[in-house]
């Protein structure tokens, strides 16, 4: 894909626009100044929307004219619905506070949220593995995901590792360029950062290491982003592990907060930057927040509030327009399925999660099909699912005929039930973890040392790094984006500026050298021998050749190459 730099991508207009305040729209009863998403109609102006804006009692602090969107600031009442009843403007979405009462403590997300988890922490220190050969990386025979997909020195390193002009965008909570088994192959220079800490849910601004709220696009202050990123990319360097294309080039693409959330204005500013910068394949192993299911009319019930209505189909539009952007543009969309263990194509779901931000103000509902967990289930993403060492879909997995597109290696603590296997972190998936975030966690000693099973050290010479076992359909995407890289790596036109491919070639390929995996005997499937409840138990709809929990099949790098 072509190649220029930021100053060239003029789509994304991250600008101080001037707008008259004087309205007669009246202030909240708090006074508190509230960011909003407002999406333009398509085929009206910017002067047009910016006026209604106006008129509505907001200021535009920022627009991306690449899908119509502007990020606005308002402190009047109701400002959702006044806003959106002018005809230059398609909707509009909270994005999030501006200030807060006082400092916040960082919540506990879930592993719904960050679509990764630890179901345990205890025992003894991690210790580096014997290479399984000479070629193999220190650490590569803890990587059963890598030899499930061939993604090994007799698999796929021996036919293509990746090529460096091939970009894969994490949008994510970040990547610690810092990590040495991220930073050969980590582009400082095209990386961004989409976000402003929040201290209600990030953590107090002053606590930062540069007292800023707003972080460098080389770090990660999660974890998630990192772990993410080493699946997809870690090098060949004799430490530590490997990634599935050890030699593509990570560009951090951050959208995600500190604490995990994933808001809209970040999200969508994200994709469309992956797509003016020429980034080949994008990684997405995150929901878009507030709500965990977006419905477009009032699919719901109790049904919803105007105001809820309004912003759910705003979400909508938002990630239709960005993603078909991004897919006209040759990227390759990579989506977790999310960590629910529900048939997303079920007709109702329960929710009663959303919406999950401010906190607290989660309601019980039922929503349709028609109702989406977005971008997993947006125009263009392929969606992709969770399975064990044992191949079986990990019990956490969402499935689903309707979505589905392939399956990966995700982890599954509870796997290989009647081994020594089983509730073991090696079920789970290992890659990169940032050293700052494993001492704040007391995951290592003042000595450096793991304290706990979760946490390996491989050390090269002087060099030593970390890395921790996670499970989550965000592991799985990883997999399947790294598969793509190779691909487009492999497959792909090379041009003066770099490489390019259609997103639906890849698919085609993507698809076409998965490995076919039949529904499981019996079927519906229980998880209660494991020790979860009914509300687990899966239903495996379709054939050997496609079905609810497999897609097309787990993915297979070597194949995908060959």
């Amino acid at each position: 894909m072509r190649r220029f730099a930021l100053l060239g991508a003029l789509a994304l207009l991250l600008l101080a626009v001037p707008v008259a305040s004087g309205t007669a729209i009246q202030p909240t009863s708090e006074e508190v100044e509230v960011e909003y998403v407002v999406l333009y109609t398509e085929g009206a102006t910017a002067v047009e929307a910016r006026a209604a804006i106006t008129a509505a009692g907001g200021r535009v602090i920022s627009e991306n004219l690449a899908v119509g969107m502007a990020v606005v600031r308002s402190r009047a009442a109701g400002f959702i619905t006044l806003v959106d009843a002018h005809a230059a403007i398609a909707g509009a979405a909270r994005n999030r506070p501006i200030g807060h009462a006082g400092p916040g403590n960082k919540p506990e997300i879930d592993d719904e949220r960050l679509q990764a988890e630890r179901d345990a922490r205890a025992g003894r220190a991690g210790v580096a593995a014997t290479p399984s050969t000479p070629a193999a990386e220190p650490l590569a025979s803890l990587q059963w995901g890598m030899e499930m997909i061939n993604a090994t020195v007799d698999g796929s390193y021996g036919v293509q590792q990746g090529n460096p002009n091939v970009l894969v965008g994490i949008i994510d909570t970040g990547i610690d360029a810092s990590h040495p088994d991220i930073r050969p192959n980590f582009n400082a220079a095209l990386s961004r950062n989409f976000t402003t800490d929040i201290p209600d849910i990030d953590g107090p601004c002053e606590e930062e290491p540069d007292r800023s709220c707003s972080d460098p696009a080389i770090v990660d202050e999660n974890s998630h982003g990192t772990h993410v990123a080493s699946i997809v990319g870690s090098p060949i360097n004799g430490l530590g592990v490997a990634g599935v294309a050890p030699r593509i080039t990570l560009v951090n693409i951050r959208a995600g907060q500190d604490s995990g959330f994933f808001f809209l204005a970040p999200v969508i500013n994200a994709i469309t930057y992956a797509a003016d910068i020429g980034v080949d394949v994008v990684n997405m192993s995150f929901y878009t927040d507030p709500w965990l299911y977006n419905c477009p009319t009032a699919d719901s019930d109790p049904p919803p509030t105007l105001e809820q209505l309004i912003e759910q189909r705003t979400i909508i539009q938002a990630h239709e327009r960005a993603l078909h952007y991004a897919h006209d543009h040759n990227v390759t969309l990579i989506g977790a399925a999310g960590n629910s263990h529900i048939d997303l194509g079920a007709d109702p779901k329960f929710d009663n999660t959303s919406p999950d931000y401010p906190l607290g103000t989660e309601i019980e509902r039922w929503v349709t099909n028609r109702c989406l967990d977005l971008p997993t289930e947006g125009p263009h993403v392929l969606s992709v699912s969770a399975v064990g060492p044992s191949t079986i879909k990990a019990d956490y997995s969402n499935y689903g005929v309707e979505q589905i597109v392939v399956a990966a290696p995700g982890g599954y603590y509870r796997d290989l039930l009647g081994t020594d296997a089983f509730m073991t972190p090696p079920n789970l998936i290992l890659a990169a973890y940032p050293r700052s975030i494993a001492i704040a966690l007391g995951d290592i000693d003042e000595n450096g040392e793991p304290t706990n099973d979760f946490v390996v050290k491989s050390c090269r010479e002087t060099v030593c790094a970390y890395y921790q076992y996670l499970q989550g359909t965000s592991m799985a995407a990883p997999h399947a984006t790294g598969v793509a890289a190779l691909i487009v790596s492999q497959h792909g036109t090379v041009t003066s500026t770099g490489y390019t491919m259609s997103p639906n070639e890849v698919f085609r390929i993507l698809t076409e050298t998965a490995n076919e995996t039949p529904c499981p005997t019996p079927n519906p499937y229980s998880y209660e021998p494991v020790g979860r409840d009914a509300s687990y138990t899966a239903f495996c709809e379709g054939t050997t050749e496609f079905n609810g929990f497999y897609g097309y099949g787990i993915v297979d790098a070597l194949a995908a190459v060959s």
